[in-house]
């Protein structure tokens, strides 16, 4: 291992800009090379009635991952399959309907090429991704996707980075290009990521996260204040709804409600639910989308809603406490 050289930042600033230029140098290269190979490759793929199953070695492996991984988040069934491990008996997990890309720049991977006649005698699409038209891997493909770029942002035009940028970025085309014909919308992908925040956002129900039953504060117009303050103390929303004798929530009272009144000197002894209250409340459906409730708490500067059902009866209530556990805010 060679000595580290003392740092020197303006060297380091151009080793970056040269590194992105020739990255961005080779993007543009990819694009030139753009021909029907690849309306092909989306053909191939739509066709198919199995999986795509990418495989890749090294760096090479790495993007085969990361492309495998976007391919099934955006509406196309797919996997990473290790070509030393698919040797050694991980290849039955690929199937005559499944689609195989293989990547590897020079289309030399020792790993790679050894079962490549076994896909081909199974009958398996292959797309090979290749930065050598000529190589091994290119001659046994059914499609040849070129990611050749004339050099690589590394010095010494050895570690693979220029390279595995376009063979990432071809599989991005790839899997837009895939996404669009099938039709791939917003709600599509948050079902594949409940987890992310446009999941929450597309995917969690008020009903989800709303307080229900005896969780809901809830007192007449004509209930006492001291008894007001006690239910909406029980049940912790800073909130309590105001109900008619058929359960229509007519009001609402909140926390701040009580600080203008004290802030008046109004004798609250003396006074019920029905004159306090803050009439005609919003009120938002069990089967709306919680980003929607949101919005209008937001649009409408209030801290809770209540829910009501098809009747107009409280079902349930929230607040911005809630929302936030949800990560919906």
């Amino acid at each position: 291992m060679t000595q580290t050289t003392a740092f020197d930042a303006d060297r380091a600033l151009a080793l970056a800009a040269r590194t992105l230029d020739i990255e961005a140098q080779a993007l543009t290269a990819v694009k030139a090379r753009l021909s029907a190979s690849f309306t092909q490759a989306v053909r191939t793929v739509l066709a198919s009635r199995g999986r795509v199953v990418v495989m890749g070695m090294g760096k090479s492996g790495h993007v085969g991952r990361k492309i495998a991984a976007t391919l099934a988040s955006t509406g196309t069934p797919a996997m990473f399959v290790h070509p030393a491990e698919a040797s050694h008996g991980d290849l039955g997990m690929v199937t005559r309907e499944d689609v195989v890309i293989a990547i590897s720049n020079s289309g030399e991977s020792d790993e790679l090429n050894v079962i490549l006649p076994v896909l081909k005698r199974a009958h398996v699409p292959l797309i090979a991704m290749t930065g050598k038209p000529q190589s091994t891997l290119a001659q046994h493909a059914d499609i040849v996707l070129e990611s050749t770029v004339e050099q690589e942002a590394c010095p010494l035009n050895l570690a693979p980075t220029a390279s595995t940028t376009a063979q990432m970025a071809l599989g991005d085309a790839l899997a837009v290009a895939l996404l669009d014909a099938r039709g791939f919308e917003e709600d599509d992908f948050a079902r594949s990521h409940p987890g992310g925040a446009l999941g929450r956002k597309l995917l969690v129900h008020v009903r989800d996260l709303m307080r229900k039953d005896d969780r809901v504060p809830r007192v007449e117009p004509g209930t006492p204040f001291t008894e007001l303050l006690r239910e909406m103390g029980a049940k912790g929303m800073g909130a309590t709804a105001v109900v008619d004798a058929a359960g229509r929530p007519i009001g609402v009272f909140t926390d701040g409600d009580l600080r203008r009144l004290i802030e008046k000197g109004v004798d609250l002894r003396s006074v019920r639910a029905g004159e306090v209250m803050k009439a005609s409340p919003r009120t938002i459906r069990a089967d709306r989308l919680a980003a929607e409730a949101a919005d209008l708490m937001e649009q409408f500067k209030i801290n809770c809603m209540l829910v009501v059902d098809e009747s107009g009866a409280l079902v349930g209530a929230f607040n911005s406490n809630d929302l936030m556990r949800a990560k919906v805010i």
